[in-house]
Order: C-alpha cells, then structure tokens, then sequence
C-alpha cells in the first residue's frame, strides 16, 4: 500500500448502509498524491454513494476518511479541502465566466485584483483565455466543462472528486474531453478522483482504476492490469468485451484448465485469480473462461490455425458490425451454435464476409483466461 506521506486520499474501513442493504461494505484504499484515479463499476455499485461521503454530504456508518493525512471525522463539506464537478456542472447561468470561477474566491474574501489575477491565469491554463466576459450560454459543452473544472482548480484543493462529468456530452465531444481531462490533470498536478460507470473513460484517462461491484473493490490496479490480468470473473467481465463460457474442468495444470461446456464445446484457458493458487479447482468443478474478440483470429482455411497449438472451431457468420478500426462478426460454432463475437483485422481483408458464410475461428489459449465459477462468477451479469 502507498505511504500515508505519499497519499492525498486513504479511507479506513468505510461503510455505509441503508437499512439491511451495504451501499459501501468496509473499504479501505489510499490514493497516490497527483494521480488520476478512477472508480469503475456500474449503477447502483455504490460509487456515488462513496464519493458523497468523500466530499463530507454523507457520513459513513463506521470507519474513518483521511484526507491530506488529516481525519475528515465531523468536518463539514465547505471545510474539507475538496472540490467537486458533477455531471451537470452546476454553473451559475446568470453570472459571466469570470464571475462563475472566482466565486469561490469572492467568498472566501479573497480581494477584487487578487480574484481578477488568479482566474486569467486560469483561463491561460485551460485554454480559455480571455473569456472572462463571455456568458455561459455562448459557450460549447466542452468549454462548460473546462469552466467547472477552472472553477474548482481555482481553489487549490487538495482533492478534485469528478461524478460522471462527461456524461451529458455527445459522442465526439466526450471522446475529445477524455484526453483534454487526462492533459489538465497531468498540467496541474491536482489528485483527481473520477467516478464512472464507463469503462473507456476509466481505461484511457487514469494512473489507477478500482473496480466496483456490491459496495467493495473487485480490483485496484492499472488499466492495463485490469484489462490484462483480471482477478475476478466480474473484472473480466465487465472491464473490455469479452466472450464468457461457462462449463465443467476436465483437466487441470499449472498454466492450463481444459473445459467443457454443457453444449459439449471444449477449450482450454490460462488459470486466474484463485485458479493459479493451486489445486483449488479440480476436475469436474464448474469453471468460467473468457475470451476477449481481440484474442481470437478468423480464417476461410481450418489450417490456418494447424503448427500453432490451436484448434479450429468452424461457424458461420452470423452479423457482421461495421465500425471501422473496431468492426466485429458475431459467428455461430456450427457444433455447439453457441455465439462468438470476434474482432475483424484492419487490413480488410475480410470486407468481402457475408451473413451465412462458413469460416473458422481460433484462438491462443494461454490469452484466454479461466476462474473457478464460485459466488462471484455467478454475480457476472448483475
């Protein structure tokens, strides 16, 4: 775990309920000062909820919240050293831009020249500058957002807590306030805490990601951890799209778990999580795999998969989805007819694929990844 000296945010032991059900079950992490770090998870997972208790609008039922190293236990939210931007932005329609970020300023006493002063270089460091008389309503979302985040970075606080604040925006632009968000938090240095349920703002914008599901983090780690080495069947199925296959092991070795579904389907994936402990799946327990469209290639020719240590599953085509860089079949495995999505290559190839086509598909095994299908396999599709 990060040194307490080296940390903006830590939470001990957090909890928060609502009758009989935990919101947020006994969380304890640290977050790295200067970092970028993101809460993933979807509705309902108790993300919100954590946020809130951050930024002091609610109060845990048991544990403790540090923040700067110093308890926010009875802090109030206007005293804690945190600001936040919410999905709607909150800005004051009737007030300039200028008068939107020095607000604070002005509330705080600070006087007219120094206010003046702070919020052009503000502007300058956003890349708004010179804006200080424009209304809100003349600005794009994009330049919204760049307001609320001037507005609380003004502050100087030790803490920015984000909640969803791209998610009234339309595709591009949020595509293009992903990078803008990672470049101002890099610019200035202040600890970004960033909660969504969207999984390619999580992956592209942030130094550490936490998985959230029913209350508790499922993982900590990098984007590429995560996406890589999920430790949970939840992680590995919710972070990236990825084909899930459930089934019985019929063999089991260090590096590898044979499986077979019930549709009498059979592959192999590498070990994860518990699985790579030991002998805590055996043969003939029930186990999950998954397999991302990335991983898995497809081919006209069976042989195309023969010398490489795979197998060559026959389907056809069931719908091609064209999205450029991203396009993706859905083929359905003649034997079994159960449905594989897998990614097409960019060379074009098979632009020529048509619904109804017989192909085959294959994929590497040790790419794969398989747990044992215990409670938390089971809550995959919550």
């Amino acid at each position: 775990m990060t040194q307490a000296s080296d940390t903006d945010l830590q939470t001990l032991g957090v909890s928060k309920h609502y009758g009989g059900f935990a919101a947020v079950a006994d969380l304890s992490f640290s977050v790295a000062r200067g970092s970028f770090f993101s809460i993933l998870g979807p509705s309902g997972c108790g993300k919100t909820t954590l946020l809130r208790m951050i930024a002091g609008f609610q109060s845990p039922d048991q544990g403790d919240i540090l923040i700067g190293g110093k308890s926010m236990h009875g802090v109030l939210p206007n005293k804690r050293p945190v600001n936040m931007v919410f999905q709607h932005l909150a800005l004051f329609p009737m007030m300039s831009v200028g008068d939107n970020i020095g607000y604070g300023l002005a509330r705080r006493g600070v006087a007219a020249s120094e206010i003046k002063r702070r919020v052009g270089e503000m502007l300058e460091r956003v890349s708004l500058p010179g804006a200080q008389a424009k209304r809100i309503d003349q600005l794009s979302g994009g330049q919204k957002q760049r307001v609320a985040i001037a507005r609380s970075l003004v502050l100087e606080p030790t803490l920015l807590l984000l909640d969803e604040p791209l998610g009234a925006l339309d595709l591009k632009l949020r595509e293009h306030m992903k990078i803008e968000l990672k470049q101002l938090q890099a610019a200035f240095g202040t600890t970004f805490v960033y909660i969504t349920h969207d999984q390619s703002e999580a992956l592209v914008m942030s130094d550490q990601v936490a998985v959230m599901h029913q209350g508790r983090f499922e993982q900590v780690g990098t984007p590429q951890e995560l996406y890589y080495q999920p430790q949970t069947p939840f992680v590995a199925g919710f972070v990236g799209a990825n084909n899930c296959l459930q089934g019985r092991a019929t063999a089991v070795d260090h590096d590898s778990i044979t499986l077979v579904t019930a549709d009498g389907l059979e592959l192999r994936a590498r070990p994860m999580g518990a699985v790579g402990v030991g002998d805590t799946v055996r043969v003939g327990d029930a186990v999950q795999a998954f397999v991302r469209p990335e991983v898995a290639r497809i081919a006209r020719q069976a042989d195309t998969f023969v010398g490489q240590g795979q197998v060559a599953y026959g389907a056809q085509v069931e719908s091609i989805l064209f999205d450029g860089a991203n396009s993706a079949v859905l083929l359905r495995e003649e034997k079994t007819r159960l449905e594989f999505r897998i990614a097409l290559p960019q060379t074009g190839q098979f632009q020529d694929l048509v619904v109804g086509e017989r192909v085959f598909f294959g994929f590497d095994p040790q790419r794969a990844v398989c747990f044992g299908a215990g409670p938390k396999a089971k809550s995959d599709g919550s």
